[in-house]
């Protein structure tokens, strides 16, 4: 087997925080605050602090579809939180979510902190009574997708993403068990998908936007640069669920939150108000040749 290497693990394992690849300063082996640091609030009745990653997009795209079926409640202050330099480590973000994970949201009407993307999408489908079925049995169904991809997604991305992408060095042994992984779980969803129109039955839900961040992006090829090798294009159900979706305008909006990379018209740093989409995306802000 190429890429095989000698390492021996020590009895005693040590932190080494310059060692592991692109996101390694994102990471710590222990708890708490590092330094002090109060979290911006807004105006609006939803408190976001998040980063435009995959679970970042979660939350973001259900708040747009809730304000998009008029749920004036839902309406939300997206700060951002800069992972790579540590915003998730201050004292008021771990006081919103203690494992300084994005995203983290706090409801101030009801004084309730919301951390783990499954969770706050659960919190928001009960709180304004959409994307979750009441019927019990179709209910199941939607959060059987739900939690299925909230322990899929870490192979996904910690995994596959991790060893084929962001990694120091490439090692076929990783690469090779989270592919495998990864694909059969692309088959499992396109299995599905072939049966529905959407996760767990004919409508849309929870679990198709908890889903569609992670594989959604993956099989349009938008994300690893993994699409040839993946062959993403093979998975016909899934493809046509991801496409389906994305023509969403609620969607369309949602996954430009708190983005800070790609084409700056994809960017909205912050959401304040729905006209930032208009008004503040990076190519608006700092328009091209702009001194």
């Amino acid at each position: 087997m190429s890429g095989m290497n000698n390492y021996e693990p020590p009895k005693v394992w040590t932190w080494n925080a310059e060692n592991g690849g692109e996101w390694a300063k994102t990471n710590r082996p222990i708890a708490g605050p590092t330094h002090e640091a109060t979290l911006p609030s807004g105006e609006h009745p939803l408190q976001l602090y998040s980063l435009g990653t995959p679970n970042g997009q979660k939350v973001t795209i259900l708040l747009e579809e809730l304000l998009a079926l008029g749920e004036a409640g839902a309406e939300y202050d997206a700060h951002l939180i800069q992972i790579g330099e540590g915003n998730q480590f201050s004292s008021g973000f771990v006081e919103v979510n203690p494992n300084s994970k994005i995203p983290a949201l706090f409801d101030t009407e009801t004084g309730s902190r919301v951390f783990e993307s499954g969770a706050i999408l659960l919190y928001l489908a009960e709180k304004f009574g959409h994307y979750l079925p009441k019927e019990a049995a179709a209910r199941t169904e939607v959060i059987n997708w739900l939690f299925w991809l909230q322990g899929s997604a870490p192979y996904l991305g910690g995994g596959f993403g991790h060893f084929y992408a962001y990694a120091p060095e490439k090692f076929e042994y990783p690469i090779n068990r989270f592919t495998m992984e990864v694909k059969r779980q692309m088959d499992v969803l396109d299995r599905e998908l072939a049966e529905h129109r959407y996760l767990g039955g004919n409508e849309y839900s929870i679990a198709d936007i908890a889903t569609w961040p992670w594989f959604g992006n993956l099989v349009l090829g938008k994300a690893y640069g993994a699409g040839e090798f993946l062959q993403v294009e093979s998975y016909k159900n899934l493809r046509r669920w991801a496409e389906e979706i994305l023509e969403r305008p609620a969607v369309q909006r949602g996954r430009k939150v708190n983005r800070t990379w790609g084409e700056p018209s994809e960017q909205l740093h912050e959401r304040h108000d729905a006209s930032d989409f208009d008004l503040k995306t990076q190519d608006q802000l700092a328009p091209e040749g702009a001194a």
